[in-house]
């Protein structure tokens, strides 16, 4: 496959960013975040996620989140959903779009969700089925698919397995996540490239951490196999539990800044995203992890 002329970014940062950072955000800074993050062209933001309070406590407002957001047409404004339970809390506040989450590790399935990947489909069930009846798409996440922290490497055919999986229980998307950053270019092409042969590529998406450097590398490799969706966070939010110190998310800027030199289309504006990295970066009282907001002038606006 030729590489695309148009790549559909998925904007994380509000929720798999912030829900690694250590400080709390408060409800009106997570809309700021969104709103501004709609005002610079991103038409898919992953806003909340709802999940137990008890083990993601900087989740626990996204249903105030999701009450206070002023929708703008043509964005999506998605959340994560573990179960039916979650998908009810969605459903009260008219979330548009939901996420589930399965691994291709069993023991990282066992460790984060306490349960079997065959389990995780269970619990995916109802999530589907309320979907269906109140219009509500559906994407799925993999992780851990070019590496687990408790077993090493991960066999393509395992992700294939999740995947298909997934997509025939009618998730409309596969975000392929490399949850510990470890993949390198041919391993993450050779893998894209082997799902392509069972799964439509126009459902498949990438999530590359960027704990050793790699993401960038990773998803240019992508790109040339044909990827046209690219998660990412702006600022590069989160960190990675698993290394400690490491960095998380790829940064929406970097990749914003590579694709425009490639002459990708993505209808967002770099510098209104540079600009939103440094404000929710000085919220946080950090430094963004991106290469291009660290060297650009902070904004003048707050």
């Amino acid at each position: 496959m030729s590489i695309p002329e148009h790549v559909k970014i998925v904007e994380v940062g509000p929720r798999d960013g912030l829900q690694n950072e250590a400080q709390a955000i408060s409800v009106a800074d997570k809309v700021e975040l969104i709103h501004r993050l709609a005002e610079a062209g991103v038409r898919v933001i992953e806003s909340g996620a709802f999940v137990s309070p008890k083990w993601v406590p900087q989740m626990a407002n996204t249903g105030d989140v999701f009450q206070q957001i002023e929708k703008r047409e043509g964005v999506t404004y998605s959340a994560l959903v573990p179960n039916g339970k979650g998908m009810e809390a969605a459903i009260d506040v008219n979330v548009q779009e939901v996420a589930v989450f399965a691994a291709a590790s069993e023991s990282f399935s066992q460790k984060n969700i306490n349960c079997s990947i065959q389990d995780s489909f269970d619990r995916f069930l109802p999530v589907l089925e309320q979907a269906g009846k109140h219009n509500i798409k559906v994407r799925g996440y993999v992780s851990c698919v070019l590496g687990c922290p408790y077993e090493g490497a991960v066999d393509p055919s395992a992700v294939l397995e999740v995947s298909k999986t997934l997509f025939e229980m009618g998730c409309y998307e596969i975000s392929l996540g490399d949850t510990i950053g470890v993949g390198t270019p041919i391993k993450a092409r050779q893998l894209v490239e082997a799902l392509q042969k069972e799964i439509p590529n126009e459902a498949l998406a990438v999530h590359f951490h960027d704990t050793y450097g790699q993401a960038l590398a990773n998803i240019y490799a992508c790109l040339e196999a044909g990827i046209q969706v690219v998660d990412s966070a702006v600022g590069g939010l989160g960190g990675c539990p698993y290394a400690q110190g490491a960095s998380g998310n790829v940064a929406t800027e970097d990749v914003l800044y590579m694709l425009e030199g490639m002459g990708i289309e993505t209808g967002i504006d770099l510098q209104k995203m540079i600009h939103t990295a440094q404000w929710i970066f000085q919220k946080l009282n950090k430094t963004p992890q991106s290469k291009i907001a660290r060297i650009s002038p902070a904004s003048e606006t707050d």
